[in-house]
């Protein structure tokens, strides 16, 4: 009990060393992970007639194509992933007909499909010279192009809604889960048709989820850059790459990004919003009981439902395996498959997936703990600042990294600070980490809520100190969420493309990027090998966050 005494008059059960060892880590983090942004906007501060000049010529050239087509592309995706996540988490969650418990996880398995290998996969097969086309035109006598080039808007919309609807999909599951199958019941028994409770009592229930999974999904398309470069449309990204390495403008490349964080900003917004009301319906939400259970389908309307659920993943994961499979097995046949430089690309890719992961969940775990001990609104300012890095697009955070790199060299030329940042693993791994570090903290954060601050104070009645405190207690328990944290960074690494194109040292080749390259290049045999890693390794999460939900729905 004295020790206990001695200890109550500190305002935090960590040493006072250690205290200051962790405020200068975390404000190093947060500086190191907000500077890319700064970055970008400070370049106005340089304002001058130059900068004037390349605005004017923004403006009046490709800055108003770059907006309509960022924003035309939004609203078709916005409606294909609404259509799509939300019709899907409607059938597996109200409704009951045969497979709807294996479709409710298959429909997660577009999210281990990164969107550039779709478009690589549908643009060889639906292409004027593609094996579709030229077996119509061979069997029918038609002559001429059948349909619209795929490389298109509309083809880039397709090819991102078949990727990104898991994202209203798993919210809108969730939200309808919770609550509609009661209220649902509840206005049978007060004598509501089934189309009238769907539409007047279901899904007005799962709104909130609705809007926050789709500005997850904007957030995603407006930091597109494989399908968007690949498919020649002109967004922000491809025009933020293309200012910088193709004109070597990077006024206006900074320019554009900062034109796009603010896009960026109100999709943030939107989301903040949208996830405000989404705690609200879920705090007061309830298990399903036994009372009320889905509403049997039998007949043709079962088959419409199956129909709906198995389309997109046939769509955006089947179908694309398919040809990539086909793809790498007429390569082999042609010449021998690349095996030795595969081994590198794919060394290089689980090296920097490995490194980024720790240093992410290390740096997670500073933040989180901080904030834990010492719940300030600084440090929870601090926290969420930190986290809003995976709302940047990567090209912004490359530009944001090299336009300090370019004062340095211009008022330091002797310096070597070009040499740290792109001819070493720096430069790479910070941007990595500014990118995805998202991930990793909201995992260690969501496994800290499901630790009891009556433990900390227990083993603090007991005599234990910070670092005693979390390394007996809180670790423990955060390894599951840490383990989880590790591996969602470590293949969001590896499927990461701008960053990595532009920010690789010499012969650091990656399998996203040799990906991109040699499909680029049309030859798809030889990419369908980088690829199809890509999406294996995108499956493990994926698989994981299946057995998340399904053990989450289980009453």
């Amino acid at each position: 009990m004295p020790a206990y005494n001695r200890r109550l008059p500190l305002p935090a059960y960590a040493p006072i060393h250690d205290m200051h060892l962790f405020t200068v880590l975390r404000g190093f983090t947060v500086w190191m992970l907000v500077t890319p942004v700064l970055m970008v906007l400070a370049a106005w501060l340089q304002w001058d007639t130059a900068s004037a000049a390349v605005w004017q010529g923004l403006l009046e050239t490709v800055l108003p194509e770059y907006t309509l087509t960022s924003l035309w592309l939004c609203a078709l995706v916005a409606i294909g992933v609404v259509s799509i996540g939300s019709v899907g988490a409607a059938a597996v969650s109200l409704f009951e007909f045969p497979g709807r418990r294996t479709l409710a996880w298959l429909m997660l398995l577009p999210l281990a499909m990164p969107a550039y290998v779709v478009a690589y996969a549908y643009t060889d097969f639906l292409q004027y010279s593609g094996p579709l086309q030229n077996w119509l035109r061979s069997h029918t006598g038609w002559q001429g192009a059948l349909w619209p080039d795929v490389r298109s808007t509309w083809g880039a919309a397709v090819v991102l809604s078949l990727g990104l609807y898991p994202y209203v999909y798993l919210l809108c599951r969730s939200a309808l889960s919770e609550r509609a199958p009661q209220l649902m019941e509840a206005a049978r028994l007060l004598g509501a048709s089934l189309p009238r409770r769907i539409f007047r009592v279901a899904l007005p229930l799962a709104r909130p989820a609705i809007a926050a999974g789709l500005a997850l999904a904007m957030m995603e398309t407006l930091a597109d850059f494989g399908v968007s470069s690949y498919f020649g449309v002109q967004t922000f990204s491809t025009g933020i790459y293309k200012a910088w390495l193709v004109m070597d403008n990077r006024v206006a490349a900074a320019q554009l990004s900062s034109f796009l964080l603010l896009l960026v900003a109100v999709v943030l917004w939107m989301e903040y919003r949208a996830q405000s009301r989404l705690r609200f319906v879920t705090r007061r939400g309830a298990s399903r009981t036994n009372e009320s259970q889905a509403f049997r389908l039998q007949g043709w309307r079962a088959a419409v439902a199956f129909v709906l659920c198995v389309l997109p993943v046939l769509l955006g994961f089947v179908c694309p395996l398919l040809i990539m499979g086909h793809a790498l097995w007429v390569g082999s046949q042609q010449q021998p498959l690349p095996w030795a430089a595969f081994a590198g690309w794919f060394w290089n890719s689980l090296r920097l997936g490995g490194i980024s992961a720790v240093l992410a969940v290390g740096l997670a775990l500073v933040l989180a703990h901080g904030v834990r001990t010492r719940p300030t609104w600084w440090r929870r300012l601090s926290t969420q600042l930190a986290g809003l890095g995976y709302a940047v697009p990567g090209v912004v955070i490359v530009v944001g990294l090299l336009l300090p790199l370019a004062w340095v060299q211009q008022r330091w030329p002797d310096s070597g600070a070009g040499y740290w940042l792109t001819g070493t693993l720096l430069g790479l791994l910070w941007a990595y980490l500014v990118r995805f570090i998202a991930v990793a903290l909201q995992s260690v954060q969501s496994g800290y809520s499901r630790i009891s601050l009556s433990a900390d104070e227990t083993a603090r009645m007991l005599g234990s100190g910070g670092r005693d405190v979390f390394w007996r207690v809180h670790w423990p328990l955060l390894r599951p969420a840490a383990a989880s944290a590790l591996l969602l960074v470590w293949v969001d690494v590896m499927k990461e493309l701008p960053a990595t194109l532009v920010l690789r040292p010499f012969n650091t080749d990656t399998l996203a990027v040799m990906a991109y390259q040699l499909a680029r290049d049309e030859r798809l045999g030889e990419a369908a090998l980088p690829s199809l890693a890509l999406v294996l390794a995108g499956l493990l999460p994926v698989l994981l966050m299946a057995r998340a939900q399904a053990a989450s729905q289980r009453p």
